[in-house]
């Protein structure tokens, strides 16, 4: 190999080291939420498990994140107790992009009033996807494809965790240095 090859080769690299992915962007309903902080669901674990690792971006607003306060200080039967009282000790906006109240998203309109929060902050965030159990979300998964929203369940989204990276290799934090030093190795 000449010397022009290896220093063409290594810029390259350096540059590939330097790029910050960015996470996909994801809506939390809160019942998607309370599968992964309180019920221990596999596929909203995952998701959070993404969430925490910074493959994901979780966007929320201060009224989604009060709704979800609220359904938290109601007793739930008593084996899921110990995870409920859990869940109300974690900051779970630590975890999340809080963003400003969104407009009505005046061309997806959901049939229950109360997700529709939902809808409007993945129409204004979009391209998003919004996880969800919520028949009346899923129901407008066709529509909402067309203004770059993905509504689908955990547990259907799941397999899409695989391929999604950190946001930054730098923000990785202990433990990861194999990897880091992997992304600055010469192909």
């Amino acid at each position: 190999m000449l010397p022009s090859e290896i220093v063409t080769r290594l810029e390259a690299s350096a540059t590939q080291a330097r790029t910050v992915i960015k996470p996909l962007r994801v809506v939390l309903d809160t019942n998607a939420v309370l599968d992964w902080r309180v019920f221990g669901d596999p596929d909203a674990r995952a998701v959070g498990a993404a969430i925490e690792q910074r493959r994901l971006q979780w966007l929320t607003t201060l009224r989604m994140l009060a709704e979800l306060s609220a359904v938290l200080q109601r007793p739930l039967p008593a084996h899921w107790e110990p995870a409920r009282k859990l869940a109300l000790t974690i900051d779970l906006a630590a975890s999340a992009v809080v963003c400003s109240e969104p407009a009505r998203a005046v061309t997806l309109a959901c049939r229950d009033t109360d997700d529709q929060v939902f809808i409007d902050l993945a129409h204004a965030m979009s391209p998003v996807v919004l996880l969800t159990r919520d028949r009346a979300l899923l129901a407008l998964r066709r529509r909402a494809s067309h203004h770059g929203i993905e509504i689908s369940t955990a547990a259907s989204w799941r397999p899409q965790l695989d391929g999604l990276v950190p946001a930054d290799f730098n923000e990785w934090g202990p433990g990861h240095g194999d990897m880091k030093k992997a992304a600055r190795r010469p192909p």
